[in-house]
């Protein structure tokens, strides 16, 4: 049996007209073509404007009519019919419209994805980068769909950094986002917009403690506390990187031995070394006192409880004045400018610090040189000891304890 078709001239009581019943259905306007009410049986009534595109019929929902009236109801259709008399889909466009706000990505959410996805386990440096992404990216592209980056937006950013070496710093760090969303076909990025930015020329950094510097800092670093003083002291006694002395693990501590692992370990929250390589350390007797003076803190462990040095480096160059800054990469520069000071040679020093310069030779010369390692890394130690308290290394050793 086919259903009636209802049609009126719908009037604003229409709320009363018409009640719900067992099955929705329709009430056609007769004033404005296209317009239907409808009524549900749960009594909730809303406008449809109904039209037919290339022999389909199309329902484009304008709204309840507790929040449209009448007389709107009829205008918005009038438009809506205008539209499709020019050969438009409004349903059509309108659910295009929805698909392409559903698949918006957002930068923070892009950011956010390609440190959970990629940096933490390929990265081994993600960590600054990630914050120079939250300190200056995110407050400004945050809620931006990542296809409407510009490359004047990205220029305007690093316009906005003013210290050089952070702007070329944040600029890489976005570079390798857009990068990785293009490779992984995520947000719908096809270009990335910081590709062929120019970056601020800077200076290679030189900076390392003088003579007259060393007992200075020295004294200073007892001044930050226990913990990060004595790392900064490592740093300064071993030439190894910052990042990897403040996640020194008791368990890669062996006969005196601190012996590296190159992968990244994340049971344990141990980074791996920056070049992937293993690399042992001579702990030198200075540095065995130090560790062996330390509060014990096997339950983490860390040997150091700290993460970033860079703030007490800024604390220390302020409190002694110091005009050119000193950063705790500095202090392992001053350690590898000691070992070619004393005559090792440059060699000496890259394999003391897991320098890698890469060659050929790197790849057929398999030899550790423990047992000279072992000698560079106690005569450092113990002439920059001598600079900063005028004593000799072996004056008050404390021995490192034995891990178990």
């Amino acid at each position: 049996m086919t259903k009636a078709i209802r049609k009126r001239d719908l009037q604003p009581t229409f709320k009363k007209d018409f009640k719900p019943e067992a099955r929705g259905y329709l009430v056609w306007d007769t004033k404005q073509g296209g317009l239907a009410l409808s009524v549900q049986p749960s009594g909730y009534m809303s406008w449809k404007a109904i039209y037919n595109h290339n022999g389909r019929t199309r329902w484009y929902t304008i709204g309840s009519t507790d929040k449209i009236g009448l007389a709107d109801a009829r205008k918005l259709t009038q438009k809506i019919m205008l539209q499709v008399a020019l050969g438009q889909d409004p349903q059509g466009e309108k659910k295009e419209a929805a698909r392409r706000a559903s698949s918006v990505v957002t930068f923070e959410t892009l950011a956010t994805r390609y440190v959970e996805e990629h940096a933490r386990e390929k990265n081994r440096s993600w960590r600054q980068a990630d914050y120079l992404i939250c300190k200056h990216v995110l407050p400004r592209w945050g809620g931006k769909c990542v296809t409407t980056i510009s490359r004047a937006d990205v220029k305007e950013l690093i316009r906005g950094i003013k210290a050089p070496v952070v702007a070329n710093q944040t600029l890489a760090a976005t570079s390798a986002i857009f990068s990785w969303a293009i490779k992984e076909e995520i947000g719908g990025a096809k270009e990335n917009p910081c590709k062929l930015i120019g970056k601020n020329e800077t200076r290679s950094r030189e900076r390392v403690l003088s003579e007259s510097e060393v007992p200075r800092f020295w004294s200073a670093f007892d001044d930050v506390g226990l913990i990060a003083g004595t790392a900064l002291k490592l740093i300064l006694l071993t030439g190894q990187r910052p990042g990897e002395v403040t996640h020194m693990r008791y368990e890669h501590i062996k006969d005196g031995w601190w012996e590296m692992p190159g992968t990244p370990d994340p049971a344990s929250k141990w980074p791996g070394t920056k070049n992937g390589e293993n690399h042992d350390v001579w702990l030198s007797a200075p540095v065995q006192g130090l560790i062996g003076a330390l509060e014990d803190q096997r339950d983490t462990g860390f040997v150091f409880d700290v993460q970033r040095l860079d703030t007490a480096m800024r604390d220390i160059c302020a409190q002694l004045g110091v005009t050119e800054k000193v950063t705790p990469h500095d202090l392992r520069r001053t350690f590898s400018t000691t070992v070619t000071g004393l005559g090792f040679g440059r060699d000496a020093m890259n394999r003391v610090t897991n320098h890698k310069e890469g060659g050929i030779a790197s790849v057929y010369d398999r030899h550790k040189y423990r047992s000279e390692n072992k000698t560079i890394m106690e005569t450092v130690a113990a002439h920059i000891l001598r600079l900063a308290t005028g004593k000799d290394a072996n004056d008050k050793v404390i021995p490192l304890r034995a891990i178990p």
